[in-house]
């Protein structure tokens, strides 16, 4: 008879299974709850769980070792034995794996790890709802419409190997994402959260917001395509920057392939990157953006190995004071390159601004600027220079000597993060935000405004 056992014993069973050289098992066990919301009203909510268990099979031979990666959910313990050997079989069939390393050992084990894993349910939007309900009303009274949704999920990671580790992390992982229209849906404004528990969300705060825009958009200006000066507000830097996190990967790098490349097969890193003061950094421990404080890896590629499985994870600055620090590395491609071992960081900061608000940079402006809302369908066009694509969305307004005087067209651009970072004149204050063409993949993000003296509209779009 199937048994669904504690996700300690399926990993400590799965290892006593091994009959191959190396075995890594993850065991993510996760739930979730949302709200879904439409004309002021909630349309459906609901909870669900899940299990998926990932076993790593190496096996080691004349001309290096091999791996082989199976992942299945819903697993019982008679499962088991069928996704082992999928695993040992996947390993044995498979040429020398590239970024092969010795499994980590020796990292002391979590003292959680034989605990049962975490759980979220309904009663986490205990206080959000009621708070919500009062936002449908004060918008119902104010003309306007709500939509959107709430989300949120708690993930329970144990990490079991056969050099004997046994890790565990726990990952809340929470958004909300608000949307107000006019009645005759001719107008729309977005705002977006990333949260650990719904404590922290406001929506009477964020529907005050998107009021605002709203009235904002009562006023049309058509513009041309051309190079503005440009407000981005920290959910779009994040979306651009988390890209270029995304792109820093050192072999790409020394090979000559990326942004970050130099002729001759040199990296840029030393080089100063912004005139600004700028750090951009990563660190599991950053308060309220908390990540896993290991490598958590479900397959190899270009800036993961699934020999690196329960490396331990530390404070990382990748850009530092304006100057390029480190690019992101396994411990094969920080061999390959004679680079730091530097494993990338499931969060994002980006810090040394100044301390004004995007409401007081909006202020600040002399002559004519645009203020954004948000990013998105943001594509990579050219990786020798990181040039991206990608569209404005949910208002684009037009401030003239510090006051907003009316919403514009929605635009396609071309930019570089890196170039834009070389030209940003201003940063604000550094706070939380929730990327919005990337919240589906990375949401723990902090990061600054940024003001751009000519930030380029390549092309009017049509979008709204």
């Amino acid at each position: 008879m199937s048994r669904v056992s504690k996700p300690y014993e399926i990993v400590e069973r799965a290892l006593e299974l091994s009959t191959t050289d190396g075995l890594v098992v993850i065991a993510d066990e996760q739930s979730s709850a949302n709200l879904r919301w439409a004309g002021n009203a909630l349309t459906t909510n609901g909870v669900t769980r899940g299990r998926t268990l990932t076993v790593i099979a190496t096996v080691d031979g004349a001309e290096g070792t091999a791996s082989g990666v199976v992942s299945r959910s819903a697993v019982t313990t008679d499962d088991l034995e069928p996704l082992v050997r999928a695993a040992e079989a996947a390993a044995r069939g498979a040429g020398p794996a590239e970024d092969a390393q010795p499994l980590v050992s020796g990292v002391p084990a979590s003292p959680d790890f034989t605990d049962a894993p975490a759980e979220t349910g309904s009663e986490v939007f205990a206080d959000f709802a009621p708070a919500l309900g009062d936002a449908f009303a004060r918008a119902r009274s104010g003309g306007r419409e709500l939509y959107g949704f709430a989300n949120h999920e708690l993930t329970s990671t144990y990490v079991g190997t056969s050099t004997g580790l046994r890790l565990r992390h726990d990952q809340p992982n929470g958004t909300l994402e608000l949307n107000a229209k006019s009645p005759d849906r001719t107008r729309s404004a977005w705002a977006g959260r990333a949260t650990r528990d719904f404590k922290d969300v406001d929506p009477a705060a964020m529907d005050a917001e998107l009021a605002q825009r709203l009235r904002w958009a009562e006023r049309r200006i058509e513009l041309p395509a051309g190079r503005y000066e440009t407000l981005l507000p920290p959910t779009a830097v994040a979306d651009l920057l988390i890209y270029q996190l995304w792109s820093s990967t050192a072999r790409d790098a020394v090979e000559g392939r990326t942004v970050f490349s130099t002729p001759g097969g040199g990296t840029r890193l030393g080089e100063q990157l912004a005139p600004l003061p700028l750090t951009l950094r990563s660190d599991p421990h950053a308060p309220g953006l908390e990540s896993a404080p290991f490598v958590i890896a479900h397959s190899s590629g270009d800036s993961g190995s699934v020999f690196d499985n329960g490396l331990p994870l530390a404070p990382t600055d990748w850009v530092r004071n304006g100057k390029l620090e480190r690019l992101t590395t396994t411990r094969h491609s920080a061999g390959l390159t004679g680079l730091p071992v530097a494993p990338g960081i499931d969060n994002l900061l980006l810090e040394g601004g100044g301390e004004k608000s995007l409401e007081e940079m909006v202020a600040a402006t002399t002559g004519r600027a645009l203020l954004l809302t948000c990013l998105w369908y943001i594509r990579e066009v050219d990786p020798a220079t990181l040039l991206l694509t990608g569209l404005t969305r949910d208002g684009v307004y037009l401030v003239e000597d510090g006051e907003v005087i009316g919403e514009v067209n929605n635009f396609r651009f071309n930019e570089s993060p890196v170039d834009l970072l070389s030209r940003a004149s201003e940063a604000g204050r550094t706070e939380k935000t929730l990327p919005r063409e990337w919240g589906d993949w990375f949401t723990r993000a902090a990061m600054p405004a940024l003001r751009i003296p000519d930030f380029n509209m390549s092309s009017v779009s049509l979008g709204v």
